[in-house]
């Protein structure tokens, strides 16, 4: 479009105009918390640190983006989300959680990716795609039709597979869901090899971030877990060989990303299973595991837990899974590994919020840190000090990863800025919405 002067976005197929600042960049840097403090990443910068972490709609066709997914994630980056992390996508087909989970593990998905992500881009804001594997979690019903079916299990009549689930080892997850077939050597290094190509094509649709997803009871963690994964060759046993799976597949995807495009990886922090007395995932591992994290060219630690097994007994509460965050941040902090951490659960407002990422003093690095180093941008260095003194920490995490609250309110980034009083920009088009004092 030319001969106007309302400038256009650059760099999509399409006329909007161009959002610049994006939505929810504080107008006042200089007086703006950490929270709404930009975060430089390798060679992507975040415009603030509340970011909307991946939620399956059960709305894809054979693994394909449809014009829901564009409505549903676009709104997210119109509302002023610097990150849009587009749900779990199966690497292959019999890796998704149910029939109508998103995929990348053909060609053709790439273009419907690519349609959501022009439109985040065209509101100058970032988005990421998390990669993942269902495991022996795959085959099951959209939740709502579980709740009125009164089973999960999705048979092959109703686009289920049922008889080809694959885990590290023949164990169901609960009874009544599929019974996993043990994965070969070739398979597990099969599957490596799906996830680095997965990330190519999410590299070819515009994608900014690849996210690993190794939590929730998924593939990853099932490799992880010594109660799901019972193997004895060089993928089972010792932790080493618990881990070596998702080392590769971090390694793998690295080497075929820009050196330019963060990685995240997603883990559960526990299971929840320590009251039992068997071996299980535990937060020293999650701690051990982090620390060699920066040297797999792992940027972020997203942080969640559970989902392993149904008799994980945890207490639902806000904080529940932030501290966990911040125990992971601490551990990593005394021996000076450099890795940014993101805090999931319960994250409703903006005074918590603003406290689990509130830098301590002015952060030693800035506000616009770069992967724990010095950001070229100054950041704020007067930002109200918000101490979290009932769990410990000044800073738990570097970013907030927010799901069901988005889902309620998608224009959460606009309510947290006006409850904790932090002016931030509009979407140009809604520029008659912010209240005014008059």
């Amino acid at each position: 479009m030319t001969g106007t002067a309302n400038k256009a976005a650059p760099g999509v197929p399409f006329y909007t105009p161009a959002q610049e600042p994006p939505a929810g960049t504080p107008v006042d840097a200089s007086s703006a918390p950490t929270l709404f403090q930009p975060l430089r990443i390798r060679d992507v910068t975040l415009n603030n640190r509340i970011w909307v972490s991946p939620m399956c709609q059960y709305s894809a066709e054979d693994g394909h983006l449809t014009d829901y997914h564009l409505v549903h994630l676009g709104q997210f980056a119109l509302h002023g989300a610097a990150l849009t992390i587009i749900e779990a996508t199966a690497v292959e087909p019999r890796g998704r959680i149910s029939p109508e989970d998103v995929g990348l593990w053909k060609d053709s998905q790439v273009a419907p990716l690519k349609r959501v992500v022009d439109f985040i881009h065209s509101q100058n804001q970032a988005v990421g795609i998390q990669l993942a594997h269902a495991g022996r979690k795959a085959s099951l019903l959209a939740p709502w039709i579980t709740e009125t079916q009164g089973k999960a299990l999705a048979h092959e009549s109703e686009g289920g597979w049922p008889d080809d689930c694959v885990a590290p080892s023949a164990i169901p997850y609960t009874e009544d869901w599929a019974t996993p077939r043990e994965l070969t050597v070739e398979e597990i290094q099969g599957l490596v090899k799906g996830f680095a190509d997965a990330a190519k094509r999410a590299i070819e649709a515009g994608i900014d971030v690849i996210e690993i997803h190794a939590a929730h009871g998924y593939l990853f963690t099932e490799f992880l877990s010594p109660l799901s994964n019972k193997r004895t060759d060089q993928y089972g046993g010792s932790f080493e060989n618990r881990t070596r799976f998702l080392f590769e597949t971090l390694k793998a995807v690295r080497d075929v990303i820009p050196s330019g495009t963060p990685l995240f990886l997603r883990i559960s922090a526990t299971e929840w299973m320590e009251y039992a007395g068997n071996p299980s995932w535990t937060i020293e591992d999650s701690i051990k595991l982090a620390k060699l994290l920066p040297e797999a060219g792992v940027d972020l630690l997203d942080v969640s837990s559970g989902g392993n097994n149904p008799a994980a007994k945890m207490v639902i509460e806000p904080y529940y899974q932030v501290s966990l965050a911040g125990r992971i941040r601490e551990a990593l902090e005394t021996e000076g590994k450099k890795l940014l951490i993101g805090a999931v659960g319960m994250i409703s407002s903006g005074e918590m919020a603003r406290s689990i990422v509130q830098a301590k003093k002015a952060r030693e690095y800035g506000g616009a840190e770069t992967n724990g180093q010095k950001g070229a941008e100054q950041g704020n260095v007067a930002a109200t000090l918000e101490v979290d003194e009932e769990h410990g920490q000044v800073t738990q995490a570097d970013a907030v990863l927010v799901a069901r609250q988005f889902l309620r309110e998608p224009n959460f980034v606009y309510k947290i800025a006006d409850e904790i009083g932090v002016s931030v920009k509009w979407a140009n088009q809604y520029h008659r919405a912010p209240r005014r004092k008059h």
